[in-house]
């Protein structure tokens, strides 16, 4: 096993902390196949795995060959929130990996969406990935890593699907710019921007049916693979698979308003 480092942390006392790994959304889907995937490729002496499903995280914890902490929270609920930063002012360890996987859409027009649907997709997109952020990086140390799983969505407007495009604009442009104030300290700040990728997402976000038309749907498990490479390099964004890549490029090269009629036109939407 790696040997321990030590944690510097800001407004805590220093000492030796464990080493821990930290993923949100946890129990299914890209976030399930990073919390299988991190033991092997880091060895931290506990994993720290966070959903609203605490049966599935149990399930989860048995299958893991590293000791694992369940935490069953709903992040769109400040209680949750609170607990997770009391419970590190407790351990003080050394998080080398926070993963914010965690993500809620909804695909409807503007005005259709609930009011608590609206709510939740910024309380869990944008508000509790920047608390969660805020909260673990006291723990950080040189060499710590922050994963914030965005999407192709970041870089374009995206009619019915408007409020969980721009809140996953704002992960992108949350995640480079801190990443970029970070720099000095060592730490870094990755944003994971995958395409339509095959998870149970879409059982919530499109269960009226309003996107048809899937060109291409990538397994979590590519998407996870390409999470595990991009932490190794410098970038501080990561687009994974071609198609995606190819759309991203677009989104760069045409106009906005052109590239939302394309969308409407694929969907069958006025």
């Amino acid at each position: 096993m790696a040997q321990k480092r030590i944690a510097i942390v800001t407004g805590a006392s220093s000492g030796i902390g464990k080493r821990i790994a930290i993923v949100t959304g946890a129990s299914s889907g890209i976030g399930k196949r990073i919390a299988e995937g991190i033991p092997a490729r880091y060895d931290p002496d506990e994993l720290w795995v966070i959903a609203r499903s605490g049966d599935k995280l149990r399930a989860l914890k048995e299958e893991l060959p590293v000791p694992v902490r369940a935490l069953p929270y709903d992040l769109t609920k400040q209680e949750s929130l609170s607990a997770i930063a009391a419970l590190l002012a407790e351990e003080q360890p050394d998080v080398r990996i926070l993963v914010n996987a965690g993500g809620y859409g909804k695909f409807e027009r503007f005005e259709a969406i609930a009011e608590e649907d609206t709510a939740g997709m910024l309380d869990l997109n944008c508000r509790a990935l920047t608390l969660l952020m805020r909260a673990v990086l006291p723990y950080c140390s040189a060499g710590s890593i922050i994963v914030n799983i965005a999407s192709v969505a970041a870089f374009q407007p995206v009619p019915y699907g408007a409020e969980y495009a721009a809140t996953k604009a704002y992960v992108l442009a949350l995640s480079r710019a801190v990443g970029r104030e970070l720099r000095s300290k060592k730490v870094r700040v990755l944003a994971v921007c995958p395409y339509w990728t095959k998870t149970d997402f879409f059982g919530r976000a499109n269960k009226e049916g309003v996107i048809t038309h899937f060109d291409c749907m990538y397994d979590p498990a590519f998407i996870a693979r390409k999470t595990f490479a991009a932490m190794k390099k410098k970038r501080d964004y990561v687009v994974p698979g071609f198609v995606a890549k190819a759309t991203h490029a677009l989104t760069k090269l045409l106009p906005h308003s052109f590239v939302m009629r394309v969308f409407l036109a694929q969907q069958k939407l006025k």
